[in-house]
């Protein structure tokens, strides 16, 4: 039977297995803080995720079969989140007119105000980075964008919106570069969900 992660033995002579607990322990934050913002409106974490996706996202992102894969779910699991949030009047469908079986996911005014409410629900953590200096963060947030893609070519991040997935990233010996803003970039400018994202 194989070991685990969480057997405190196997992480005593393991750095790998500690990093793994020490990200299972800010995504447990994560969940927490996520029940804590639905529970009051009769929501799950995952629709929660879901007005706040709408929100901030293009129409073209928000049908069934790009949030199944935006959120690595099943189309029938979104699909039952969709209802409950159509039942509770906070989205509505749009059909797609070139194609009737397809339909946009939009917000009605309920769920506009709901998802203002609780997209706030993770700014709780900005204080613990505050003290930091910046050359730090940077190389945190550097560290995280790489841990990121490692994540995505081993199947657990189904979509990424991040800069060095982008048509428009340049990578050379020179630095970063973005091809659409005409602009060398820093680490600390590259994104992690870009509007202006183009697969490369």
């Amino acid at each position: 039977m194989e070991k685990s992660v969480f057997d405190p033995h196997l992480q005593t002579g393991s750095i790998d297995a500690k990093i793994v607990v020490a990200l299972e322990r800010i995504a447990e934050v994560f969940r927490v803080s996520l029940w804590e913002a639905g529970k009051n409106y009769g929501l799950s974490p995952l629709q929660i995720q879901l007005l706040i996706f709408l929100k901030f996202h293009s129409p073209e992102k928000c049908k069934v079969s790009y949030l199944a894969q935006e959120f690595s779910l099943s189309k029938p699991t979104i699909s039952e989140a969709v209802r409950t949030l159509l039942k509770k009047e906070l989205i509505n469908k749009e059909t797609d007119p070139a194609d009737t079986r397809s339909y946009s996911i939009l917000l009605t005014a309920a769920g506009e105000n709901l998802a203002a409410e609780t997209a706030s629900f993770a700014n709780g953590l900005l204080p613990a980075f505050a003290a930091w200096p910046p050359e730090r963060k940077g190389h945190f947030y550097g560290e995280l964008l790489q841990l990121i893609s490692g994540l995505q070519k081993l199947g657990f991040i189904g979509i990424q919106r991040t800069c060095r997935k982008c048509r428009f990233f340049r990578d050379g010996k020179d630095g970063y570069y973005c091809r659409l803003l005409n602009t060398p970039l820093q680490t600390e400018d590259l994104r992690v969900d870009c509007p202006e994202f183009e697969a490369g």
